[in-house]
């Protein structure tokens, strides 16, 4: 063991032994002495150091052998932030296996997305996450199979090729491969010390969203609110309602806050049961609900100016997108004028070609003119854009690089970089963007005695580094007042 994973070893450790449950998630206890895995704020007795192993993803738990804790239920958590804040190959697979891509296009499609070979990424995620993507998605399978028993009144049936599994039988062995029980009595344990969940109505799905606090739901409902188009969205300061795609066809969303935690309730409903995974997945990231909130509050507010912005607004979150195309259309549309002309817009374009959803690249590129209004350049950007993404010259893709996403924006006409980090901000969920180019930003960060020139404001926010989005969110939620000229009488 070199003194980094000493170090490391160490510092999980302690969150063991002190039962911290804000790293739930965030890594997995192994506990060899038992045959188990656990959250690190499992209430069992802790285990001496010489029994104990951790893992990034309860995959390599499976791998090493053991069984997920009946007591702490281990995959009852929010998600890990890595997958959001790394940006490597491994991170970027699991943002696609949780999107499922391997249970749709198997091993070969999800390297093709990546751009390796299915060698090398199973090579690369064996050695970074301790299992290849054949595991991390039988282990994802079992994760949306488990949240479905706990839920929801489907039959077991029902669930096992919902959560991805291809027969019952391998859905039974799995279950008790990994819980050591069967699906009835998984279920009855998921529902241990909770309510039996209430009738949903008939074709709908009611499901929990656990998020890592604090949290900002009041302000990622308000985003949603203030950006609703009209014809496709409906919200309110207590609930956010939309139509969004998926692979099997439409599906219907509405998300408020839970009483009982610091997540969502969900409610969906799905033109193919299958997808459920997939929607879960989606809507969990335009929330940003898997965001480490303490270690990014901490690491800001060691800068004076922004702690008490921080202190303000704790647990702040990118509200992100639910299509990487829509959220590029979107911005495109919004550039210079008012929030509420913009919402126009886009209800005129969602009326007239979106076919009861927001239109898609080819039908913009095709009639798109037809419907929008304004500067010719702003619309031959716009039109371009969903041409190059209707004939494949330009590719969004939640598996992407940053900087490749960059770049593939950058080279379109009339994109520049305000566009391009914004996208990567709100498309890609990027944590560490920083748009210099805005001009609120700028702004905020004057009032605050920062530097206020592009290049000034670059170097002071290395400082914020890997949390520049979140300064960005804070810098425009304190944008300085405007100043009202008096009037002339």
């Amino acid at each position: 063991m070199t003194p980094d994973d000493a170090e490391a070893f160490a510092t999980r450790y302690r969150a063991l032994a002190s039962r911290d449950a804000r790293f739930d998630g965030q890594f997995i206890v192994g506990v060899h002495s038992t045959g188990i895995y656990c959250r690190p704020s499992c209430p069992a007795m802790t285990p001496k150091p010489g029994n104990v192993s951790f893992y990034r993803t309860a995959a390599a738990a499976h791998e090493a052998g053991l069984r997920a804790c009946k007591r702490c239920q281990p995959d009852a958590v929010p998600g890990s932030p890595d997958w959001n804040l790394r940006d490597d190959l491994a991170a970027r697979a699991m943002r696609l296996i949780h999107d499922g891509v391997v249970d749709r296009n198997g091993v070969a499609g999800l390297a093709h997305r990546l751009g390796y070979s299915a060698r090398h990424l199973t090579r690369v995620l064996t050695a970074e996450l301790g299992a290849g993507p054949l595991s991390l998605a039988r282990a994802h399978r079992a994760q949306t199979a488990r949240t479905l028993l706990a839920v929801t009144e489907l039959p077991i049936a029902d669930i096992a090729f919902a959560a991805g599994f291809g027969s019952l039988r391998q859905f039974n062995e799995t279950i008790a491969e990994i819980y050591r029980a069967t699906p009835g009595e998984l279920r009855a344990l998921s529902r241990r010390g909770t309510r039996s969940p209430a009738a949903p109505d008939a074709g709908e799905l009611r499901l929990r969203l656990p998020a890592r606090g604090p949290i900002d739901r009041e302000g990622l409902l308000r985003f949603f609110v203030d950006h609703a188009i009209p014809g496709l969205e409906d919200a309110d300061g207590a609930h956010f309602a939309r139509t969004i795609g998926l692979p099997g066809g439409p599906a219907h969303i509405r998300i408020e806050a839970d009483p009982e935690g610091t997540g969502f309730l969900c409610r969906i409903r799905l033109a193919r049961l299958a997808d459920v995974g997939t929607a879960v997945a989606r809507i969990r990231r335009a929330l940003d609900l898997d965001a480490d909130a303490d270690a990014i509050d901490a690491s800001l507010s060691r800068d004076p100016a922004l702690a008490p912005l921080v202190a303000a607004v704790p647990g702040i979150r990118i509200a992100g997108s639910f299509d990487t195309a829509e959220a590029l259309f979107r911005t495109l549309i919004g550039q210079q004028i008012s929030v509420a002309s913009a919402r126009t817009v886009l209800g005129r374009l969602v009326a007239n070609l979106g076919d009861g959803g927001f239109p898609d690249a080819a039908t913009i590129a095709e009639r798109g003119r037809e419907v929008l209004r304004g500067p010719t350049a702003r619309i031959d950007a716009i039109v371009q854009a969903a041409e190059a993404l209707a004939d494949g010259r330009l590719r969004l893709d939640i598996g992407m690089p940053v900087a490749e996403f960059r770049a593939g924006l950058l080279a379109q006409p009339g994109i520049g970089p305000w566009t391009a980090d914004y996208l990567a901000m709100r498309a890609l969920g990027s944590p560490d963007v920083l748009p210099v180019d805005d001009l609120v930003i700028r702004q905020s960060a004057a009032a605050r005695g920062l530097p206020a020139s592009r290049g000034g404001l670059a170097a002071s926010a290395r400082e914020w580094s890997p949390w520049r989005s979140y300064a960005a969110l804070h810098l425009w939620r304190a944008r300085p007042a405007r100043e009202v000229a008096p009037r002339v009488r």
